[in-house]
């Protein structure tokens, strides 16, 4: 199935040359024909959907009607929410999240929960790889990405504590983006980690993630074919780049050779000692909260957690106060330091994993090229449009400056275009 193409389907709606009942219709027909194979959504409710998109006045909305799929790691109150556990079947949440809120103001369709890993942690879901069925989709957002690069949906909802929309969308080949620290609210999904979770997007093209952004923020983000004028971009292979596959290497090469063809200036760029220490306090500060966040189901739900989940607690339990407070002073510093490299680039572009989805499905791959930058807050968004020797996606990412998400988007559109030609 082709992908779907949320800001053109948009236009289509705000025109009247389709109606939101059509776009569903045909997103209902997608799910009909891959949803068997792909296994994309813990809960789907066509009935309940097709009864919103029959409402009047959908279509001067800012999302005019488009079907929407939400993580099932964040509430709803008209869908089951079970966190990807067993311990959480069919509980119903008497609100909504207000991310979810905000998506159907702007006239989103909710269509249905997709599948996230147990708690958006590491043990694999039953979701596969539209690409390619005997693969991974990565996760923790694996059923978000698998939905839109199955072209079941133009938009998902999904989050980041470490590399959990970067790294399916690369996976599965389509557009991620981890806006800002808390550009788009976090309350009402089940916490991990409050200083590191974030919401994102997940949609076909830069442009699609960016109008669906500014539909539901109702911030300047609409790119649409804008492209950034000669920006200066550094190149980020980091300290663990002995860890990056020869495809991931030769896809971040591939995009910064594109993009320089279209006019960016592209130089390498080694990230100060701050920064690079900051890596490894990301996992302390998840960790260290994570035993908090998930101190109850630990003490009296045990039986119900995975063992690899009640493991990683246990040992979470056992980093000391002072430790994590030490972690955090590192991340600021890196913070602060941050803003030293942003007065050379306009943005960093770096691996999105090691390499492309692992075949099998013992692993949803791993987060070491993302997790830096979910610790320091920045807008990142996962490119598509490469691919290995094996056809199998290569994403690369794009990195902005906190805050300044119109103009990282406006970079990775300019990449995005520049892989495409």
């Amino acid at each position: 199935m082709p992908l779907l193409l949320a800001r053109d389907l948009a236009a289509n709606l705000h025109a009247g040359r389709t109606t939101p009942r059509a776009v569903l219709e045909d997103v209902a027909q997608a799910i009909a024909a891959r949803e068997g194979e792909v296994q994309a959504f813990a809960a789907l409710d066509l009935g309940r959907a097709r009864a919103a998109a029959d409402q009047a006045g959908l279509t001067s909305l800012p999302l005019g009607g488009l079907p929407v799929g939400v993580k099932d790691i964040i509430d709803t109150r008209d869908l089951p929410t079970a966190y990807g556990s067993p311990l959480y079947a069919g509980h119903r949440p008497r609100n909504d999240a207000p991310v979810v809120a905000m998506t159907r103001r702007a006239g989103g369709v909710i269509v249905g929960k997709t599948v996230t890993t147990e708690f958006a942690f590491l043990k694999p879901s039953q979701t596969r790889n539209p690409r390619r069925l005997t693969h991974s989709p990565g996760g923790s957002s694996a059923g978000s990405a698998a939905a839109v690069a199955a072209g079941m949906l133009p938009l998902a909802l999904g989050t980041q504590t470490a590399g959990s929309v970067i790294r399916p969308a690369a996976f599965c080949g389509v557009t991620g983006y981890k806006p800002t620290f808390r550009l788009l609210p976090t309350l009402g999904m089940k916490t991990f980690s409050w200083h590191l979770d974030t919401m994102g997007l997940f949609a076909a093209r830069v442009r699609d993630a960016a109008f669906a952004a500014a539909a539901i923020t109702g911030r300047d983000l609409d790119i649409g074919d804008e492209t950034a004028e000669r920006p200066r971009i550094g190149i980020v292979r980091t300290a663990r780049a002995a860890s990056a596959s020869a495809e991931a290497h030769a896809a971040l090469d591939a995009a910064a050779r594109a993009a320089e063809a279209l006019g960016a200036r592209v130089f390498d760029l080694d990230l100060p000692e701050e920064l690079e220490a900051a890596d490894a306090a990301q996992p302390i500060i998840q960790d260290f909260e994570a035993a908090l966040a998930f101190a109850d189901e630990l003490a009296y739900e045990r039986a119900g957690l995975s063992p690899l989940l009640a493991a990683h607690l246990d040992a979470a339990t056992q980093i000391a106060p002072d430790t994590y407070d030490q972690a955090r002073r590192t991340a600021k510093r890196a913070r602060q330091k941050l803003g030293d490299v942003f007065g050379e680039v306009d943005a960093l572009l770096t691996f999105c994993a090691p390499d492309p989805a692992p075949e099998g499905f013992a692993t949803t791959g791993s987060a070491m090229f993302c997790r830096l930058w979910t610790l320091l807050g920045c807008p990142a968004i996962a490119i598509a449009g490469l691919e290995s020797a094996a056809g199998l996606p290569v994403g690369v990412q794009l990195v902005g400056r906190f805050g300044r998400d119109r103009q990282a988007l406006a970079v990775a559109n300019l990449v995005e275009a520049a892989i495409a030609r």
